[in-house]
């Protein structure tokens, strides 16, 4: 089946991350059960622009975010690409597909008074768990490390002498990233605790010494969060925008913080400054007598 095919190319050739594979594979079958149902096409590849549109259009009806319908059209543009470049068919039937505008959002993230708050006052057990716990934080916050990166780190990722992590980030590509003095002396002291009880190459692991799995530190980041911030938006990669925007706002530059996060252009990056300008509106409003 060319879905399948397409799949198989993206996980073995693109190296496509199995959250991205997994959505990809949703939203195409989510089309092809379209095509079946309202055209009674069997073949993804038989179908033209104006099918495509009336699938469009049944997203929009059925009040699907203009961010998710968006991540469709970007699946089934890819997938008859995929089919062009075959010779499986002779013209894509997306050429005309235009995606609908969305509202850029700015990202979320948590004041410094609030982080401060948090990995100085709030008292972490100095047990296992507690101390994993406070260099998870400290390690999201003070890197921007992805989700799966944060989980992926290793022992041999560790350099205590040049304080560096090295990173596996998206496409399998590496990085090294920075660690301030603090994190790194918290990181060797948690590595000496955790050696004590587990044997286990990652550097983060569960309460019975297992490898972390996505959920876990997404309930742990909500936990702590929840005790400093009143907004809603406490995941992982919240902490990943507020290292981002709290660099900016104290005076880096932008290719450093797009190195740092492993963003591969400078335009995934540019969205931080939307919030520092939002920063300065508030704080001109303010300030100035005629604003």
């Amino acid at each position: 089946m060319p879905i399948e095919a397409f799949l198989i190319y993206l996980e073995k050739e693109r190296r496509y991350s199995v959250h991205t594979i997994t959505a990809y594979r949703n939203d195409l079958s989510q089309l092809a059960i379209y095509l079946e149902t309202n055209f009674e096409l069997l073949d993804v590849q038989l179908a033209d622009s104006q099918m495509l549109r009336s699938w469009l259009v049944s997203l929009m009806e059925d009040g699907l975010s203009t961010t998710s319908i968006n991540r469709k059209i970007s699946a089934v543009k890819s997938l008859y690409i995929f089919l062009l470049k075959k010779g499986s068919i002779k013209a894509v039937p997306t050429a005309k597909i235009i995606s609908p505008k969305q509202k850029k959002s700015l990202p979320k993230f948590v004041n410094l008074k609030e982080m401060n708050s948090l990995l100085d006052d709030f008292s972490f057990d100095n047990d296992f768990s507690g101390q994993r716990d406070l260099i998870m934080l400290e390690i999201l916050y003070g890197t921007g490390l992805r989700l799966s990166e944060l989980i992926g780190l290793k022992e041999s990722d560790f350099d205590q002498y040049k304080k560096t992590l090295k990173v596996l980030g998206k496409r399998n590509k590496e990085r090294i990233v920075p660690l301030g003095d603090s994190i790194s002396q918290q990181l060797e002291t948690y590595l000496l605790l955790k050696q004590q009880s587990f044997s286990s190459p990652h550097i983060l692991l569960t309460d019975k010494g297992k490898k972390l799995y996505p959920k876990f530190v997404y309930r742990r980041v909500n936990y702590y969060l929840s005790g400093i911030t009143s907004s809603k938006h406490k995941s992982p990669h919240v902490l990943r925008h507020t290292f981002a925007t709290h660099m900016l706002n104290n005076g880096a530059d932008l290719n450093t913080i797009k190195e740092i996060l492993g963003h591969s252009s400078l335009s995934a990056t540019q969205v931080y400054t939307h919030n520092t300008i939002e920063k300065l509106k508030n704080v001109y409003k303010q300030a100035h007598p005629r604003a």
